[in-house]
C-alpha cells in the first residue's frame, strides 16, 4: 500500500481516521493535514476515481494486520496422514488391531492411509489385497469415507480414508 510521499496521483477523495469524508484535496493538502495528526495518508482504493485515501496510523496499522494474521494462523490445525501398513496375508486379530488404531486416528482428526506392499508372487494376486483395503474401508465406515479408492502404484497399494463431516 502506498503511503505519503509515495501516492501518485494529484487529487484524493480523503476519509479522515474516525471513518469519515473530508472531501477531495490536492495530494500536498491531504498529506500536511495527515502530518498535522501525527498520522500517515494511506491510499486503501486505488482504482477509484479519484482514488480514496485515509489518515491513519500505518505503523499500527500493519501491527494489527501482523497479529490477526498470526491469530487465524494458530485456530487452524494441520491435518496430518497417519499411515498403517498391511499385509495381503493379515490375520484376524491384526486386523482388528490396526483397525482400533485408525479409529483413533480419525476421532482426533487425522486422515488415514492404509498402505498394502506386495512382495514377490504376492503382486499375482492384486485382487486379494484390494479386497482387504476395503474390507478395513467397511469396517470404518461409519467414522470415515473413502476419499482415495484403493489404486496400485508400483507394487503398493493404497487407500486414503477422512473422518465423516
Amino acid at each position: 500500500m502506498p503511503i505519503n510521499r509515495q501516492i501518485r496521483e494529484k487529487e484524493v477523495q480523503v476519509i479522515d481516521e474516525n471513518g469519515e469524508k473530508i472531501g477531495v484535496l490536492a495530494i500536498d493538502k491531504a498529506i500536511a493535514l495527515a502530518e498535522e495528526k501525527d498520522l500517515d495518508l494511506v491510499l486503501v482504493a486505488p482504482n477509484a476515481t479519484p482514488v480514496v485515501c485515509k489518515i491513519m496510523d500505518y505503523g499500527k496499522y500493519k501491527f494489527d494486520q501482523a497479529k490477526k494474521e498470526k491469530e487465524s494462523r494458530k485456530n487452524q490445525k494441520a491435518v496430518e496422514v497417519k499411515e498403517i501398513r498391511v499385509s495381503s496375508n493379515i490375520g484376524e486379530h491384526d486386523f482388528n488391531f490396526k483397525s482400533k488404531n485408525a479409529r483413533s486416528f480419525l476421532e482426533s482428526g487425522n486422515k488415514v492411509k492404509f498402505t498394502l506392499r506386495f512382495r514377490g508372487r504376492e503382486l499375482n494376486n492384486v485382487k486379494a489385497g484390494e479386497n482387504i483395503l476395503n474390507k478395513f474401508a467397511e469396517s470404518l465406515e461409519d467414522i470415515a469415507t473413502v476419499e482415495k479408492k484403493p489404486f496400485l502404484e508400483g507394487k503398493t497399494m493404497f487407500v486414503i480414508l477422512t473422518k465423516k463431516v
